[in-house]
């Protein structure tokens, strides 16, 4: 998988995540899904991806 797809991924769980907890739980839940967009915004500004990095670590410990 490359990194770009894991981040897509997580990216769409993670606002799935929010709304489903959303109606489950709280309202609360939707800065989730906020933060989530606004993250998205800010890498494609910046080119800088916490979700990248983490993932990145991740898939290259798993491989060694």
């Amino acid at each position: 998988m490359k990194v770009e797809n894991g981040v897509r991924i997580m990216a769409g769980t993670m606002v799935l995540l929010s709304l489903a907890l959303t109606l489950l739980i709280s309202p609360y839940w939707l800065i989730l899904a906020a933060f989530v967009g606004v993250n998205l915004i800010q890498s494609a500004f910046t080119g800088i991806c916490p979700a990248e990095m983490i993932l990145k670590r991740v898939l290259t410990k798993s491989l060694a």
